[in-house]
């Protein structure tokens, strides 16, 4: 598929997206708390939170709030966003930015606004960022989102390259290490909470983007990251965890266990990574949490 013109690029950026609309209730909360990996233990009470209705400190897991935007992906599947076309199984998450503005309610009705922010030409393809900021009914904001997209086979339209965000983890000794493991099922859980890209299921689809097998959606590893962070940084206490962003580096299978590698710095500043133990490979990375008081 030819890329896109300068023009279209330039006629793109700061494009206005349709509202998307959201409505949960604390079983959509809790079933997005299974597709992550939680409980790891059934016993855990710090995690039975998080599944158990009637909990008495039920919490909502803050990277919920990366389902506000869920109907960007189906825009994005259809094979062409603000007039620019490519193929749907070339496309992969690049990047994932959070920012919670206060504790996520059990049940709201959430409105996203999107907007295209920025598009860069990586020559291989294109790199689209999306701004979104979510807010309830009433007004109240809840979070704010910054989403990278990579489509392979769009790039040399001509643009700009862009200055890649870099945050990496201090050359010292690494201050936590949790690992955890994946089930050979996480991506078909995960895709219950309505990411119904069939790169993650379907293995026909996954060869159309040049992958052996499913993969694992970068935000499900997205979400056990953030969990060993909330555990292992935050006494388990969600709602301590302010903002969390991460490049997807690359794809996690179904079934691999994950070694999340945590360095604390000043101000309530965690770097992160996340390595597959099954291949050595850091498929996370430049990760920066931020964490409350």
């Amino acid at each position: 598929m030819p890329p896109p013109s300068l023009e279209q690029v330039r006629a793109a950026i700061g494009l206005e997206l349709p509202s998307l609309h959201y409505s949960y209730s604390q079983r959509d909360a809790i079933l997005y708390a299974l597709g992550v990996g939680a409980p790891a233990d059934a016993l855990d009470t710090t995690e039975l939170r998080y599944v158990y209705e009637l909990h008495p400190e039920f919490q909502v897991l803050p990277t919920f709030a990366v389902l506000f935007s869920k109907g960007l992906i189906r825009q994005l599947m259809t094979g062409r966003i603000a007039g620019i076309h490519y193929e749907p199984m070339l496309l992969l998450h690049g990047e994932q930015e959070l920012v919670l503005h206060r504790r996520l309610p059990p049940s709201a009705t959430v409105t996203s606004r999107l907007r295209i922010a920025e598009i860069h030409d990586k020559g291989s393809g294109a790199l689209i960022i999306f701004s979104v900021q979510s807010a309830t009914e009433a007004g109240e904001k809840l979070a704010s989102a910054r989403i990278a997209v990579f489509i392979r086979g769009i790039g040399g339209f001509g643009g700009e390259r862009g200055a890649a965000v870099k945050l990496p983890p201090p050359a010292r000794q690494r201050d936590i290490i949790h690992e955890e493991a994946t089930l050979p099922t996480q991506a078909l859980l995960y895709r219950l909470t309505g990411d119904a890209n069939p790169l993650h299921a379907d293995p026909a689809m996954a060869a159309r983007g040049g992958y052996p097998a499913p993969i694992l959606h970068g935000l499900c590893t997205f979400g056990f990251t953030a969990r060993a962070i909330i555990k292992r940084c935050c006494g388990s206490e969600a709602s301590r965890l302010r903002s969390i962003r991460a490049r997807f580096s690359q794809p996690v299978f179904p079934g691999e266990s994950l070694i999340t590698e945590m360095w604390s710095l000043p101000g309530g500043e965690i770097r992160f990574q996340t390595r597959s133990k099954d291949r050595a490979a850091i498929v996370l990375s430049h990760g920066q949490a931020r964490l409350a008081g």
